[in-house]
């Protein structure tokens, strides 16, 4: 596990977080819709960079 995918996958949780705090204030869905996106893309490219895959 290398420093790059640690960072993408701590950046999406963080995303993640801020995700349920607009939810819970009741921001605007297109904020919300882009920043799960934006999560589910760190998370993504984190977890694809591990080492398990190859």
């Amino acid at each position: 596990m290398n420093s790059l995918s640690t960072i993408l996958i701590v950046v999406g949780l963080f995303l993640l977080g801020g995700i349920y705090s607009f939810v819970k204030q009741k921001m605007p869905k297109g904020l919300i819709v882009l920043l799960s996106f934006g999560a589910v893309m760190c998370l993504t490219a984190g977890l694809l960079r591990l080492d398990v895959w190859s």
